[in-house]
């Protein structure tokens, strides 16, 4: 099984954007000499929640710094992004990281985040259709063109793609609408989990029952990249303690992000769904197993089986951001050291 270290770049310290900067990124580094096989990047803006506002620059950079990790955007939001300029950085980043580049793309949420960039929340459905039609072809054929609304002239790219980007996008996928469109889109699945797993395996169902109408002569679909925030410890009491800590924590900035305790929130067309997650007052927040996986390492494996088993995954991106220093940091090498090895050993087919 594929095997990602997914950075969310989640800034919950009191130290300055420099130093924690420059650990975030060491911690992407060390990822390829843990024994990782990938290095994933978030995309947000204007907030602590994430300060990753250009995940394919810091990408290069990371291309620069390591030889063998894949390199993947967890996910690109193509909404913010003009499919022009998105098409010529994937390809450029491509190239300078030799055909490492993975990419996920997403239409987003924060309704925070679509005000700065001028974008109304309302058209975020129809601005990724039609940024991922051009986006998409470009990648394959080195042009772009076409667009009902922006109406691109033909253009061609340069440099040209560096190689075919089949089996390495992927798409994420939440509300039950979203996994029909991403197989219709012939794209990977990416999954979070915002909802209990039985609900998530109806949405891989439904996926894999549209990529097989759809798509069923060219064979099976792929399986789907699962993320997951992951605390590992030899104390099983100890893992859940800090599990718990950072759950409270993380839930917290994520309300503020997203704005998810506002009347509003889910109530933008084709958003409906996320009325189920509006956030409500209460003193804690539930730590679900599947929410934070944690536990002694063999705890951590037998609840990633489980996962693996629920959606037939082809590879996970796993989670440490946010935890303290000292926390995140044990967690990570206890994680590389006891679970990693296991994990590569399980067979599924990757795409890319």
């Amino acid at each position: 099984m594929h095997v990602g270290f997914e950075a969310a770049f989640q800034h919950r310290g009191s130290y300055p954007d420099a130093e924690f900067m420059r650990k975030e990124l060491d911690y992407c580094v060390q990822a390829e000499a843990l024994g990782f096989d990938s290095v994933w990047l978030t995309e947000h803006h204007f907030s602590n929640y994430g300060l990753i506002a250009d995940p394919l620059q810091a990408l290069s950079y990371l291309a620069a710094r390591t030889t063998r990790v894949r390199l993947g955007t967890a996910v690109l939001v193509l909404p913010w992004h003009d499919p022009v300029r998105l098409a010529e950085q994937a390809i450029l980043a491509d190239h300078l990281s030799a055909g490492r580049l993975v990419l996920g793309l997403g239409r987003g949420l924060a309704k925070h985040e679509f005000e700065g960039f001028r974008v109304p929340l309302a058209e975020s459905r129809a601005r990724f259709a039609e940024c991922a039609e051009l986006v998409l072809s470009a990648l394959e054929t080195g042009v772009v063109e076409g667009g009902e609304v922006l109406r691109q002239p033909r253009r061609e790219l340069r440099p040209r793609p560096f190689k075919s980007f089949r089996g390495r996008v992927f798409s994420a996928s939440v509300s039950p609408e979203s996994s029909p469109l991403v197989a219709r889109m012939g794209l990977g699945l990416m999954l979070i989990i915002f909802k209990p797993v039985h609900l998530i395996a109806q949405d891989v169902q439904r996926y894999r029952a549209t990529w097989s109408d759809l798509h069923g002569a060219a064979g099976e679909p792929p399986g789907p990249l699962l993320s997951v925030v992951v605390v590992v410890d030899q104390s099983a009491d100890r893992a859940r303690e800090i599990a718990k800590r950072h759950n409270d924590d993380s839930h917290h900035v994520a309300v503020a992000h997203y704005g998810m305790a506002e009347k509003d929130f889910g109530r933008t067309e084709s958003y409906e769904f996320y009325q189920n997650l509006r956030a409500v007052p209460r003193a804690e927040v539930d730590l679900a197993p599947s929410t934070v996986v944690h536990g002694t390492p063999d705890q951590v494996l037998e609840q990633l089986e489980a996962l693996h088993r629920a959606f037939t995954l082809q590879g996970l991106l796993t989670i440490f951001h946010g935890i303290p220093d000292e926390d995140g940091h044990a967690s990570l090498h206890t994680f590389a050291e006891h679970c990693l090895p296991e994990l590569r050993s399980w067979p599924a087919e990757s795409t890319f």
